[in-house]
């Protein structure tokens, strides 16, 4: 496989995992958004939207795992420097901290595979922004009397 083929391959898997992602996060905020306020007391709602949030998460940051650990399989498509390929957890840990933008140090991509790493440091940005927008809309709904007197008599 030449060079310009890994990362166009590179490119398609990039492509599928960060659909599944943000297909699964949007699924996510919609049960959440249909499920507390019905069945759960308005006093543990938003606890209830932030556990549902974080699980989201944690299911996303290990379906980006997974396409590392795909990825590497292949050594035209590149692989994580320093990462010991026989422990799942490890790519766990490299995906979390590409997720969260915290940058990385200890670990690091080389060839094809950043393109998976740069695509997950801009889908955990956008869906940490999400969740904390959607948070923010659940808590005013749940919340009411946290909402300052100005902000009541402008719903008013």
């Amino acid at each position: 496989m030449n060079e310009q083929t890994a990362y166009l391959m590179a490119l398609v898997i990039s492509g599928v995992i960060v659909t599944v992602c943000v297909v699964l996060h949007y699924e996510a905020l919609r049960f959440l958004s249909r499920t507390v306020g019905v069945h759960v007391h308005k006093r543990i709602g938003v606890l209830v939207v932030m556990l549902g949030l974080l699980l989201a998460h944690i299911a996303e940051i290990s379906i980006f795992a997974l396409g590392y650990r795909v990825m590497q399989l292949s050594a035209e498509l590149g692989h994580i420097a320093g990462l010991n390929e026989n422990n799942l957890f490890e790519f766990i840990y490299f995906s979390s901290v590409v997720f969260t933008t915290v940058g990385f140090g200890d670990l690091i991509p080389i060839g094809p595979i950043r393109v998976l790493t740069a695509a997950e440091g801009l889908v955990g940005l956008a869906t940490i922004t999400w969740s904390a927008s959607f948070t923010f809309l659940a808590m005013q709904r749940l919340w009411p009397h946290l909402l300052t007197q100005s902000e009541r008599n402008a719903k008013d």
